[in-house]
Parts: C-alpha cells; sequence; structure tokens
C-alpha cells in the first residue's frame, strides 16, 4: 500500500503515515496511531511499566504460585507428565498455555488456564476454546497423540471471582461443566466417566473434528495466601484460616505504633494479605 492509500483508509494526513513509517512518533496521538495501524491490519496495545521489572514481579507474583501449586499437584498423580508456559504459533495465531499434561495411558490431554482474576468471562470462554482447538496438532508437535482433550481453568479464590462466577454462572458452567471437586477426581481417573458427564452438562456431545477426540471441560477455585500454603483442597475450597502469630506486650505496641502500659503477657496478631501484621 502506498502512503495514501493508508492515509485515505484511516483518514489522516499522508504526513502523519510518513512519519510512523520513520519511526517518528513524537507528537502523534494515540488516535492517529492505531487509525494508520488498523488500516494495515495492526493491533496495538500500550503496555504499562513500574521500576523495571519490579512491576511484573507484583502483577505475576499471585500468578507464580498458582502455577507452582498445580504443578505440585499434578506431580502427585500417576501418569501424568507435563510441560508449563508452552508457546505455539501456527497459522497466525499465536498464544502461551500455562500447563499442557499428558496421561499416556489413556492418551488424555490437559490444557490447564490459570487465572487470577476472570473480568472478561466470554473471553476466557474464547481463549480456552482456541487451546482446545489447537490443542491436538500443539500435542503431536510434543509425540502424544491425544484421544480426550480436557480443559481445566483454575482461578484464585477470591470473592470478587466468586461473584464474577455468580454472575455469569450459566454461560460459565456451560463452557466448564465439571467442578473442582469432579475435575479433580476425572484427574485419578482420566479413563472414567467423568468425559461423558461433561458433555451431558453441556448439552452438546461434543467432539473433534475427524479424529473424533472428546473433551471434558472444568472450572475450579484455587486457594493460595502469602505464605504459599493452601488448605489442601484445589476446588471449591474452605476459606484460608490466617496465620497468628505470639508476641511479647512491648513488640506488639511497637508494632501498633503506641504503648500499651498493662498490657497481657502475649497478644495475638493476624497476617494481613501483605504478610504485615494489622
Amino acid at each position: 500500500m502506498r502512503q495514501e492509500d493508508v492515509a485515505a483508509a484511516a483518514r489522516v494526513a499522508r504526513s502523519w503515515v510518513s512519519r510512523v513509517e520513520h519511526g517518528r512518533l513524537d507528537g502523534l496521538t494515540v488516535d492517529r496511531l492505531r487509525a494508520i495501524a488498523a488500516a494495515l491490519e495492526i493491533r496495538v496495545e500500550i503496555v504499562a511499566t513500574w521500576r523495571g521489572a519490579g512491576g511484573a514481579r507484583v502483577v505475576n507474583e499471585r500468578h507464580s504460585r498458582m502455577h507452582e501449586l498445580i504443578a505440585a499437584h499434578l506431580s502427585r498423580l500417576p501418569g501424568w507428565e507435563f510441560a508449563a508456559e508452552v508457546s505455539f504459533s501456527r497459522y497466525g495465531e499465536r498464544g502461551v498455555i500455562d500447563i499442557l499434561a499428558w496421561h499416556a495411558a489413556s492418551r488424555t490431554l490437559l490444557v490447564i488456564e490459570i487465572k487470577t482474576e476472570i473480568p472478561d468471562p466470554a473471553g476466557l470462554v474464547a481463549q480456552v476454546n482456541r487451546y482446545r482447538r489447537l490443542a491436538p496438532a500443539i500435542a503431536r508437535e510434543r509425540g502424544w497423540n491425544p484421544a480426550v482433550v480436557a480443559t481445566w481453568v483454575l482461578v484464585a479464590n477470591a470473592d470478587m471471582n466468586r461473584r464474577q462466577l455468580a454472575r455469569h454462572r450459566t454461560m460459565l458452567r456451560n463452557a466448564f461443566p465439571l467442578d473442582g471437586r469432579a475435575f479433580r477426581s476425572w484427574l485419578r481417573d482420566p479413563a472414567g466417566a467423568a468425559v461423558a458427564g461433561a458433555e451431558g452438562a453441556a448439552g452438546s456431545g461434543v467432539t473433534g473434528r475427524a479424529q473424533g477426540i472428546r473433551h471434558a471441560s472444568g472450572l475450579g477455585f484455587l486457594a493460595i495466601d502469602h505464605r504459599d500454603t493452601t488448605n489442601g483442597s484445589l476446588a471449591p475450597t474452605r476459606r484460608v484460616r490466617r496465620p497468628t502469630i505470639l508476641v511479647n506486650a512491648r513488640e506488639e505496641a511497637h508494632l501498633r505504633g503506641n504503648r500499651a502500659p498493662g498490657a497481657p503477657a502475649t497478644a495475638r496478631i493476624g497476617l494481613g494479605d501483605a504478610g504485615e501484621p494489622r
């Protein structure tokens, strides 16, 4: 395309297209940049960073802890092997699967998607469906030839996420029929009847294209806290009890920023989310 063509499609002056082509973005508004990019079928994303790698560490900390807990759980189950952060690029579709697991005895492939929050439930369903569609080809590159493809969405156990599930329960449970308890049972015996149960709950009896691949899908909650501990349940979960520490009266007064004359010899202080006394 000529600069004139791009400018006409974006409805901007040709000089702006020339500036973008030469990498001179000073004075260019975001709207103009996006219009020019859209004319070329390019999507422009703005990424905010904070204190170098510090921002990424803060944002990804909970995701990484959930990843470790799930990997540890899979490691304890017989017959499962898995790969983490599996990137793919197939016919222009790119992405990263959080965990791709394989059960050779039943030829079962499991796609695990980890979410610290679910701000866009419809987008989550579309994302997981895309992973499920591409997963067999990705698995065959590793020498895995699946007969069953399962998808498991694990969401951080938080009030906001549970409210999202309540507001969009029909859509989410139709897409992911198995809850955490049922899916944990399925993981212990992937060749069992849970797949048929999932298809019946979804009301579709879904199969793959020509391969006749069966599907199972579930969504559950994973409880984590600042000490990387859980209550031993992947989902559904009870609330994790906050740990407590014992300190003497003088230390308590120092922590609270005041003095406590006549305070008892010991006092209990609960730990907040950040691990700080409150």
